[in-house]
């Protein structure tokens, strides 16, 4: 399991994101205050979320310098209310992998943190096996046996929440945040369906309906 480290000052903001990055299989530990970081810098960690503007006289910048310091290698990613273009240069100048601009979807922030831990840390563990089932998470890819299975992008979604996630229930709400992310407005009723298809695809797939709640692998 990778660790992710969020440096976020803003709380509620801070818990969204974490609620979404544990979703998606990750660990995540917080710190509210570029103090806490700089001591925590050194202890395992494979990507570090950094907000430039924090509450205390510590910014993210400083977190950044402090970080390559010690390590070039792990990727960091800038997070700003601020879009400017300064802002982005010396994030990279710094060392930075990726900048993302406030207010942003929770959903882009976890694919850009997928997309950096793919490429960073290139081991077998993108193929996934269930049942009769290999599920290559990189290239989007799901086999049974030598055949195909054509998901469409929802679909596989959905099939990396179950198989990262046996055993553990989701509510439709859960599974509407995950798959489609925090700024759908609709019916829970479309997860139904998108379950629905997806059973279909892949009969194997053990999906428990819990009733009045949602479902689980």
């Amino acid at each position: 399991m990778y660790t992710i480290c969020l440096v976020e000052d803003e709380k509620d903001l801070s818990n969204l994101i974490k609620t979404y990055l544990e979703k998606a299989g990750y660990k995540v530990i917080v710190f509210e205050k570029g103090g806490d970081a700089l001591n925590y810098i050194g202890s395992p960690c494979h990507l570090w979320i950094l907000d430039i503007m924090l509450g205390d006289d510590i910014s993210g910048y400083d977190v950044i310098k402090a970080i390559r310091e010690q390590d070039l290698h792990t990727p960091v990613i800038f997070t700003s209310a601020r879009d400017q273009d300064l802002d982005k240069i010396l994030g990279l100048e710094l060392g930075s992998d990726d900048y993302i601009t406030k207010p942003y979807s929770s959903k882009e922030l976890v694919l850009r943190v997928n997309n950096i831990i793919r490429r960073v840390y290139k081991t077998q563990s993108a193929l996934i096996t269930y049942k009769n089932y290999k599920i290559d998470e990189e290239q989007r890819i799901v086999k049974e046996k030598d055949k195909d299975i054509v998901l469409t992008t929802l679909e596989f979604d959905l099939l990396l929440l179950f198989v990262k996630n046996e055993h553990k229930s989701f509510s439709r709400e859960e599974i509407l945040n995950s798959v489609w992310g925090d700024s759908y407005f609709g019916s829970d009723r479309v997860v139904d369906d998108l379950v629905r298809r997806l059973r279909k695809k892949m009969p194997k797939l053990k999906i428990s309906a819990i009733y009045g709640y949602g479902y689980r692998l």
